[in-house]
């Protein structure tokens, strides 16, 4: 008769025998036959119920132990550069493991959350318990899911948030969480699908009511993966960072650098002060000074707060909050250049002459205290005649001499002709209790070119400056627009009246005559939006491609390092080309510049999307009241499933879903983006003005759906209850929709 093996015995064998775990595997070791293997099955069962063995198919697995080769995740990097990896699916009692990630040549770049295959090797006497090779790249992480949980007898399913995914996961009764029905929920796919095809979730974080108005940016946040949690480490670094003492620093606390940002700002990274040049070789010049916070002073490479701020990229904004790069005790308060107190700052003087060319710069590592933090409107106010009590006593000496030198700038800005794309920009106003009061749009005022040109040149400035110091640095690179893009943009311009000339060597200038050939009519919007869908994406490179866009050669972010990680690269780069301290550019940092321009290219498009997602939502939410409302717009796409249609009033953007343009069939033209009635001949394409009604405002996921009404001031004729078809007075074409090739 075979004889059992006790628990103890089982976990040994495990432990000895990594590849060796399956019941077959024990059962075989032990000499365990016949019925006994019912009892061997048993004591397995239990030990598992009782969290000393983990299941993994057929397999056991001690889940206080790692196999030698395992499914691990990348977790971070420590203050010295080294990367940790961390188990996939760790279900032990005991403390995580920690594991040092060995990289062998040829290992490619591994980005946050990816799962890796790796070798294990046992360590002692260090701060990690293994190190671990890679034996190859499995994913990028478990994918995510943020939704709305509805409960059911064995668990439940999520409802996507994201318009156009409307394919349901499913919830195991295990991996419910304690979620409620009709609760906001993030979660993750386990496993492989159901026998019905759907994705297997389990919940990881519960949201809460999806239709609080807090839930609008939270959803874009675990929807996108933003971090908006600090590490403890990086927060105990950021309180207890201090003051700045002047020490070899430039004295500049006598210079009258104000602030000028949005009323509503609460970090202030840049200020300036600009006075007539007083030599008689540059008669008519000026003299800009551009200071930014000193962030490299408290963010030093390698340090928690700077391995957070890598991660993170840049700051996102949302209307109701900011996920911020740095913790608040920095941007809000010691890298925040506030009145009245003193500030480190990296500053740079710069001499242009009378027509705005930058004649020299110099920068310096300073001490300052601004005088004044105003904002755009109260500045262009005083300009304009009408001074308030903070802004008249800078009036004469400070704001008139500003603007005189953005004068200068604008001068050469006509010369150099860079893209001049002037769209609106949409501002959300919330009320105290986060819910949409109205949609406005910016005013866009001289105020802000100034700031704009300022920041312009002191970025040119960094960059011309690392070039001649010869010290690796990050661009901002807008590559020229492709060919294809250019043609397409051609035939929209043609179908609308204008034109965009063939054969010449595209420059910035030669969009500009098309922009303001259209400008003050009522293609104008169209016009803009197709030249700025036709520019490629700018991204951080190592490599200098220029500037398209601003038609300059060199180009770099430098004015703003409280919210840029990029900005921060800069400083520091400056801070080892002027031999300013020990906190500029880390050998780590130079070695792993090409894949920081990566990363953070890609946090940017990240929180770019984020941004536009929640002010969809929060759009949709403000519209939710106004179903059955008929609206003027323009149509912004057409797609064979439906048309887009940009709504005057709010800036929004809707889609009237091709089914309920009527009975009729409607044949799309990809090449020409047009939608054709193979019975009336009606003709929908890009640009046409329309009248439409609100059918449907979906605030969780920012869908709007709209009727068509009208083309170009034309009624359509109602067919029933199948929808809309030709207008009035039967077969028509309207004015024919511009072209667009892709």
């Amino acid at each position: 008769m075979s004889t059992l093996p006790d628990k103890a015995a089982i976990l040994q064998w495990i432990a000895d025998n990594p590849a060796l775990t399956s019941k077959r595997d024990i059962a075989k070791a032990f000499g365990v036959k016949g019925a006994a293997r019912i009892d061997l099955k048993r004591i397995l069962r239990e030990m598992e119920d009782e969290g000393h063995l983990s299941k993994r198919k057929r397999s056991y697995d001690d889940p206080n132990r790692l196999p030698p080769v395992s499914v691990l995740k990348v977790a971070g990097q420590d203050r010295d550069g080294d990367l940790f990896l961390a188990p996939a699916d760790w279900k032990g009692d005991a403390p995580e493991p920690r594991i040092l990630y060995v990289p062998k040549d040829g290992d490619p770049a591994l980005g946050a959350a990816d799962r890796l295959l790796v070798r294990l090797t046992e360590v002692a006497g260090e701060d990690h318990q293994f190190e671990g090779r890679l034996i190859r790249r499995i994913g990028t992480g478990p994918r995510r899911v943020v939704g709305v949980f509805r409960a059911g007898p064995e668990g439940g399913r999520i409802l996507p948030v994201d318009k156009g995914n409307d394919r349901e996961w499913l919830v195991g009764p295990h991996d419910v969480e304690g979620a409620r029905d009709g609760e906001l929920v993030e979660a993750e796919q386990v496993g492989g699908r159901t026998r019905m095809g759907l994705p297997k979730a389990r919940i990881v974080t519960r949201l809460g009511d999806p239709g609080a108005a807090k839930a609008v940016s939270l959803i874009a946040i675990h929807q996108h993966g933003l971090r908006d949690d600090f590490p403890d480490e990086a927060v105990a670094e950021a309180e207890a960072a201090e003051a700045p003492v002047l020490g070899d620093r430039t004295d500049l606390r006598d210079l009258p650098l104000i602030t000028i940002d949005p009323s509503d700002a609460r970090d202030h990274d840049d200020a300036c002060y600009a006075h007539a040049d007083d030599d008689p070789q540059n008669e008519g010049g000026h003299v800009i000074w551009v200071a930014i916070a000193d962030v490299a002073a408290y963010v030093t490479p390698g340090s928690a707060l700077d391995r957070e701020a890598r991660e993170r990229g840049n700051s996102t904004y949302f209307p109701d909050r900011v996920v911020p790069m740095l913790p608040d005790a920095l941007s809000g308060d010691l890298c925040s250049l506030h009145e009245g107190v003193e500030r480190a700052c990296i500053a740079v003087r710069m001499v242009i002459d009378a027509a705005g060319r930058k004649r020299s710069q110099r920068f310096h590592r300073g001490l300052m205290r601004s005088p004044a933090s105003l904002h755009y409107e109260e500045v262009q106010a005083a300009i304009d005649g009408a001074p308030n009590d903070r802004t008249a006593p800078f009036l004469g000496d400070v704001l008139t001499p500003l603007y005189a030198a953005y004068g200068a700038l604008k001068t050469a800005r006509s010369e150099r002709q860079p893209l001049d794309l002037d769209l609106p920009e949409r501002k959300i106003i919330l009320s105290d209790a986060g819910e949409v009061e109205s949609v406005a749009f910016r005013d866009r005022l001289d105020a802000h070119r100034l700031i704009e040109e300022f920041m312009i040149l002191a970025n040119v400035a960094a960059a011309e400056e690392l070039e001649r110091l010869r010290t690796p640095l990050l661009y901002r690179v807008h590559e020229e627009p492709e060919a294809d893009r250019i043609e397409s943009l051609r035939e929209t311009a043609k179908a609308s009246g204008f034109d965009l000339p063939k054969g010449q060597v595209l420059r910035t200038a030669t969009l500009n005559r098309l922009l303001h050939a259209a400008e003050g009519t009522e293609l104008s919007e169209l016009i803009s939006m197709s030249t700025l869908r036709a520019m490629t994406q700018a991204y951080y490179g190592v490599q200098n491609m220029g500037h398209f866009g601003l038609a300059l050669r060199s180009y770099a972010h430098f004015t703003s390092p409280i919210r840029r990680y990029a900005d921060l690269i800069v400083h520091r780069a400056l801070i080892t080309a002027h031999g300013w301290g020990e906190d500029g550019l880390s050998a780590w940092d130079i070695e792993n510049l090409d894949a920081t321009a990566k990363l953070i290219s890609e946090a940017e498009r990240r929180s770019m999307v984020a941004e536009r997602d929640t002010n969809d939502r929060y759009l949709a939410a403000f519209m939710a009241d106004k179903i059955g409302a008929e609206f003027a717009g323009r149509i912004s796409g057409v797609q064979a499933f439906g048309v887009f249609v940009r709504l005057d009033e709010t800036g929004a953007d809707g889609l009237i879903p091709v089914r309920s343009l009527g009975s009729e069939y409607f044949r799309y033209d990809k090449d020409d983006q047009v939608l054709t009635g193979s019975e009336s001949g009606t003709e929908i394409g890009l640009g046409q003005r329309v009248t439409v009604r609100l059918a449907e405002a979906v605030p969780v996921t920012g869908g709007l759906v709209l009727e068509l009404l009208a083309i170009e001031g034309e009624r359509m004729k109602t067919k029933g209850r199948g929808g809309r078809s030709a207008p009035k007075g039967g077969k028509r074409k309207f004015k024919k929709a511009p072209k667009r090739r892709r």
